[in-house]
């Protein structure tokens, strides 16, 4: 049975108390207005959404045939990132593909330039983490919960990057003497705990780049709003690592496969091999972090890497 509270009647000559104003006696009572409205400011009206913790950016340029590969691996993460397809070069295949895969495509308006197409789609992020996707690869279903998983456990996590597999064509192929050599450059980074400082951090980038680009996901908050050299054609992530290092904040390396990094003749690597654009920039590099002498003997090394680059693909 409900409980019905009656409010006991008052005692002869005790004083009923009522709320609002005085009245004189014989004045009707007043009716009571209608409540005021609650203030509808625009937080409430439209709150902010929530920030998306990742972002994959994919920058496109021309009509890549392996770009709907690239775009099904992301959907199929077993955690939700945000994703954006960035482009300098629009087209009715770019706006099919936004179209099939659900996902917004932001064009840059201007000359494409692959550092000014990057820092485009780094600002056109919204994730408190960015990963640069290429068009070419395709990523681990896994990827953002292991970024995600290491965010938690080191919250100065400035760079996260993964291991990686080599594929020519549609073929995954056994890792070769330049990826057994880049995971020997990348063990320092195998120990997170000592991975925010400077030393450690900048030890595997003094002998080129081990880090495999579209392998990394960098922290927006921490890095500035355009970070890549728009006047490099390669050694762009190399030289914004190499910044950051001088930066607080921890580098984290993920050894096991994160991408399916797709090697072919139409790749901007093979191109800058080709066209001798990397040997210049890195032979630039290399000479700013070493006396001359020490920098003619690891180039020497490169241009043999260049050779077989050129042989293989």
């Amino acid at each position: 049975m409900p409980f019905n509270y009656r409010k006991p009647a008052p005692e002869p000559g005790q004083a009923i108390v009522t709320a609002g104003p005085a009245r004189e006696p014989g004045q009707a009572a007043e009716k009571a207005g209608p409540a005021p409205e609650p203030s509808l400011t625009s937080e409430t009206v439209n709150p902010a959404p929530a920030r998306p913790f990742h972002t994959f950016a994919v920058c496109a340029y021309g009509d890549s045939p392996y770009l709907p590969a690239c775009l099904k691996s992301l959907k199929a993460q077993t955690r939700e990132s945000e994703i954006i397809l960035c482009t300098a070069t629009p087209s009715a295949y770019l706006e099919a593909m936004a179209e099939r895969f659900d996902v917004p495509l932001r064009v840059r308006d201007g000359v494409p330039g692959i550092g000014r197409d990057w820092n485009y789609a780094f600002q056109c992020a919204s994730g408190e983490y960015v990963t640069l996707t290429h068009q070419d690869d395709c990523y681990e279903r896994r990827y953002t919960e292991r970024l995600q998983r290491a965010a938690e456990k080191w919250p100065d996590m400035t760079i996260f990057s993964t291991g990686s597999i080599t594929v020519k064509g549609h073929t995954p192929e056994p890792p070769g003497l330049p990826e057994k050599v880049k995971f020997l450059m990348r063990l320092p980074y195998l120990a997170p705990g000592i991975c925010h400082l400077k030393a450690v951090k900048r030890l595997p980038l003094l002998l080129g780049n081990p880090v495999i680009c579209p392998t990394v996901s960098y922290r927006k908050q921490a890095c500035p709003e355009a970070p890549f050299s728009e006047t490099e054609k390669f050694i762009l992530d190399w030289d914004f690592l190499l910044q950051m290092t001088e930066q607080p904040g921890r580098f984290v390396l993920d050894p096991a496969p994160g991408i399916f990094y797709r090697v072919h003749p139409d790749a901007a690597t093979a191109a800058c091999i080709g066209d001798r654009t990397r040997e210049t920039e890195e032979s630039r590099m290399f000479r700013k972090l070493w006396p001359e002498p020490v920098a003619r003997a690891i180039l020497h090394f490169y241009r043999r890497s260049y050779d077989a680059y050129q042989e293989e693909n």
